[in-house]
């Protein structure tokens, strides 16, 4: 490995561990909302004051104090960025080398060099995106939540999460989602037939890529966004399988088998058969 690349994959291991470790002070220290689906959270006995504070304790709740504001804003679209960089750089470590060894091997036959940062930069817009639609769903699930019965929500919380489930398993048997792994476990063959020139070009590149990379991930993370926005057990789980789907030689079974196993538990947490384990 040159030692550019070199460079590049230090830099994303520092930054990665960085990541996850302030990913994990804020899951610890910060009142950050949880599931999208909420969850009970207070008996039939308890008095509407004692219901109203189960809910701020369910997985909903984390945002519903402070309501759609701009400090809110800020504050979860920041935890999302570091969690989508403790998450997601070690999935697209292989395409930041490639794209640092492409240019590299350029610059020594006299053309111009882009850095790889303007590629990452383009990559981490597209998922800073999708935070921001991602908080608009918490906050919009937190009101409908703040709007139900205790009973209602005890009603509805299992059916909403196993529906999450089952469309997350769903979408990891559809060709799109073959689609966009198939980019995304390929660097070389996205550079041969995404290249462009320039740094708006590489910034260009990264959308590109970002946008497959957000195409293959999506449905996991919504499963995520359910079960809890700083749930580290399902950050963790979800890390591995995006890793394993894009690095490891496993094909196309890998998602295929995630997929009838999100379905199976989808069936079960909708009928009431078991709940979400690790659920926040």
């Amino acid at each position: 490995m040159a030692r550019g690349q070199l460079l590049v994959l230090l830099s994303l291991i520092i930054l990665t561990v960085g990541a996850w470790a302030l990913t994990v002070h804020q899951a610890r220290t910060m009142d950050m909302p949880m599931g999208v689906v909420a969850r009970g959270g207070a008996t039939d006995d308890m008095s509407d004051m004692d219901g109203m504070a189960g809910m701020a304790s369910s997985g909903m709740a984390g945002m519903a104090d402070t309501g759609w504001t701009r400090d809110a804003f800020a504050t979860f679209l920041v935890a999302w960025v570091v969690m989508m960089a403790a998450m997601m750089f070690p999935t697209a470590a292989p395409m930041l080398l490639m794209f640092r060894k492409v240019h590299s091997q350029r610059q020594a036959q006299g053309r111009a060099f882009v850095p790889t940062w303007v590629f990452a930069a383009g990559y981490l817009v597209v998922w800073t995106a999708a935070g921001v639609v991602t908080w608009v769903l918490v906050q919009a699930g937190s009101d409908l939540a703040g709007r139900m019965e205790v009973g209602s929500r005890e009603t509805w919380a299992p059916i909403a999460l196993g529906g999450v489930l089952l469309v997350a398993g769903l979408y990891q048997l559809t060709p799109l989602k073959r689609v966009c792994l198939d980019h995304c476990r390929t660097p070389l063959g996205f550079v041969m037939t995404h290249w462009q020139e320039g740094y708006r070009g590489s910034l260009r590149m990264g959308l590109v890529h970002g946008a497959f990379c957000l195409g293959c991930c999506w449905a996991l993370f919504a499963v995520l966004v359910a079960a809890g926005v700083m749930s580290l057990a399902w950050m963790a789980l979800l890390t591995l399988i995006i890793f394993a789907e894009k690095v490891l030689p496993m094909g196309r079974r890998g998602p295929a088998a995630i997929g009838v196993v999100f379905l199976v538990l989808g069936i079960l947490v909708a009928a009431g058969g078991t709940d979400l384990p690790w659920i926040a």
